[in-house]
């Protein structure tokens, strides 16, 4: 009875001894069930968001719209003064008083300096004595003449009753002939002496600097208590210019002045006012080129009114001018022109119900950027611009 007990008991401690691998091998493995159960979870959740979300097309498109075209030629400018004028000395003499500085406006006939005119009155005295001298000079000789012309005629009345001589007849004419000449002489000299009496006086009001123009002084040369010599050429005082209108000079390559003619439209920006266009018509084009870096340009000139004073000299501006222009026409991007088929003919590429589908395009106007369509495209077609991208643009 023992022993049967013994063995019942045994083969339990058996069956106990076989289950605990069996519990060991299913805990280790139901983490791994788990893991494994996520994974396919996930793997579902991504492939009902990818057949709910279709991936974004492979291209960059734009649609076709109506816009204003304009062909223009660029180029790089430079702002001066329509009107800009150097004042300067036509006398010697020291700067004695300068009344103006840079910046200031004037207006015409106004005072902006004075050189020393010491010298000039002095001329003018001196000038206005020898007149008198020579006015002197002129009373004798006439009185003289005078006395000449009654010894003659006193001569010639004794002369018909023989109470002179020949000779002394001769030389009372040649007398009076000599005293004549004096006169002359005399008159001469004091036009001459009244020439430069009047240069003096002249000189004299040269030393009074006067403004030419209405204009802002843009440059002093030379400043007060300078000596300025005006033996051989005017020097320089100052600068004025009239900025309330000012000249544009274009900077044009050769490849692009062919192109250009007088009446065109014109417009420029500058660095510090990008959105603000200034707009002018094309003045004319000036025939001597200037040579930079062994590269050919010439100067476009167009004007533009200054009111307001933004505009300042040597400013440079960002010039466009207008060969042709189109308003309201349909446009594309220039890069979504596809080959060239013919003249103004191309293959562009549009995306129609998600597919590529080649079209047959004409074109008109175009410049750097866009590009006209006159007929191969409809408004609202998508055309494209790129491949590889992943939004539309």
């Amino acid at each position: 009875m023992r022993d049967n007990l013994a063995s019942v008991a045994a083969i339990g401690s058996m069956n106990c001894n076989r289950q605990e691998p069996i519990l060991t091998w299913f805990k280790g493995h139901k983490r791994r069930w788990i893991m494994a159960l996520i994974v396919l979870v996930a793997i579902a959740a991504v492939a009902a968001w990818h057949f709910g979300h279709p991936t974004a097309t492979p291209f960059k498109t734009v649609k076709v719209a109506k816009g204003d075209l304009q062909q223009n030629v660029l180029a790089t400018g430079q702002l001066d003064a329509v009107r800009k004028v150097d004042v300067g000395a036509q006398v010697s003499g020291q700067l004695e008083s300068l009344f103006v500085e840079i910046g200031d406006r004037v207006k015409k006939g106004q005072l902006l300096g004075v050189i020393d005119p010491q010298q000039a009155q002095n001329s003018i005295r001196e000038g206005e004595a020898t007149l008198r001298e020579l006015h002197a000079q002129l009373q004798q000789a006439q009185a003289e003449q005078q006395l000449a012309a009654v010894t003659l005629q006193r001569n010639q009345a004794l002369a018909k009753l023989q109470a002179v001589s020949r000779q002394d007849l001769d030389q009372a004419a040649t007398q009076l002939a000599v005293k004549k000449a004096q006169v002359g002489t005399t008159q001469a000299q004091i036009a001459k002496n009244q020439a430069s009496l009047d240069t003096a006086k002249i000189n004299l009001a040269f030393t009074r600097i006067e403004a030419p123009m209405d204009g802002d002084v843009v440059q002093i040369t030379t400043l007060q208590g300078q000596t300025v010599i005006a033996a051989q050429q005017a020097p320089n005082i100052l600068t004025l210019a009239d900025l309330s209108t000012m000249l544009v000079k274009a900077q044009v390559s050769e490849a692009d002045v062919i192109s250009l003619k007088p009446g065109q439209k014109a417009w420029f920006t500058v660095l510090g006012d990008p959105n603000r266009r200034f707009d002018g018509v094309l003045k004319d084009i000036q025939p001597t080129p200037e040579k930079v870096n062994n590269a050919i340009f010439y100067y476009a000139r167009f004007e533009v009114p200054n009111p307001e004073g933004l505009l300042r000299l040597q400013m440079t501006a960002q010039v466009h001018i207008q060969l042709s222009g189109v308003n309201q026409v349909p446009i594309i991007p220039l890069a979504a022109l596809g080959d060239q088929i013919a003249d103004n003919h191309y293959h562009v590429s549009i995306l129609k119900q998600g597919k590529e589908e080649k079209r047959e395009v004409a074109i008109g106007l175009r410049n750097n950027i866009d590009v006209q369509i006159l007929s191969g495209l409809n408004i609202g077609d998508e055309v494209i611009v790129s491949r590889g991208g992943a939004e539309a643009l």
